[in-house]
């Protein structure tokens, strides 16, 4: 039996990525999942975002796993919308037990040339969109009456900075305030709420052109070309982790075992936000 077992699990950004790879692991716990992704195209993105193919496989592997699966189409930033499948899903599943709030984005620009867009479209989808998550699918939790966990994916970038990515720096802080404040009042409901802080992460959002170059300088810069960049963030002589690393963390958060664990901000970096690094030798 599983960590999961009569229990399901609202996961955004779910089409791909670190939402697919949670809705894998909570499914492999034996979690239901309801899945929601936007799987459409966002302006002010470079790089390619998750379409119907990408919500193919993610239904696949969760059946694969034994496990039923309500996919939605829909924007994080459309409350209504929400609200309509937190109801459907309460409706064919009976309820909610884990949110897990990981639709996300990333841009870059330095912060004096930002177009508004920029700013405007990542802190309505990153940070907005966080809270209009856990406010469709709270009311639901709350009348349960069977507690839960609310898991919201920020970054090292919650706790420290990037540079020409101040807009995301922000809603990643903001989210840990967001996350603070929801502790507080959903404590009388046994509901438990933590953040996330990885480092980078193996996923589209990371491995494409517009991320190379900002890390490297150079619009043609390789995946091998990043590589000693990025590990030098690290602690660890790696440039990135896994997506499994950090579904680990989110079915621990979700599970029992970690059923007085509350307000926290959980760190997954590699050593990164370390201030001082000796280096890689090896290198």
């Amino acid at each position: 039996m599983g960590r999961m077992t009569g229990k399901a699990a609202l996961i955004t950004g779910a089409a791909r990525g670190q939402g697919r790879a949670h809705a894998v692991r909570l499914a492999e716990e034996g979690a239901d999942i309801v899945a929601v992704d936007l799987l459409g195209t966002i302006d002010t993105v470079g790089y390619s975002t998750p379409d119907s193919r990408d919500k193919d496989e993610t239904i696949k592997l969760v059946h694969d796993r034994g496990r039923r699966i309500l996919f939605e189409q829909g924007d994080v930033r459309d409350l209504a919308r929400l609200e309509q499948i937190t109801a459907k899903a309460v409706s064919e599943l009976g309820h909610i037990d884990v949110v897990v709030a990981n639709a996300g984005i990333c841009t870059s620009s330095p912060s004096w040339d930002m177009a508004e867009t920029m700013w405007q479209t990542l802190i309505d989808i990153n940070l907005t969109g966080v809270w209009k998550t856990v406010r469709a699918a709270i009311p639901h939790m709350i009348a349960a009456g069977r507690g839960g966990s609310i898991i919201i994916i920020s970054s090292i970038a919650g706790l420290g900075a990037f540079p020409n990515m101040v807009h995301y720096d922000a809603a990643k802080h903001g989210l840990v305030g967001l996350m603070r404040g929801l502790a507080v009042e959903l404590g009388q409901f046994n509901i438990r709420v933590n953040t996330v802080h990885p480092t980078n992460v193996d996923t589209p959002m990371l491995q494409n052109y517009s991320i190379r170059e900002l890390m490297t300088g150079n619009p043609a810069a390789t995946e091998a070309d990043v590589v000693p960049v990025m590990s030098a963030q690290h602690i660890f002589n790696v440039p990135w982790v896994d997506v499994e690393d950090v579904s680990n963390m989110v079915a621990w958060l979700a599970s029992d075992e970690a059923r007085y664990v509350t307000a926290t901000t959980q760190v997954l970096d590699a050593g990164a936000l370390a201030p001082f690094k000796l280096g890689h030798p090896d290198a």
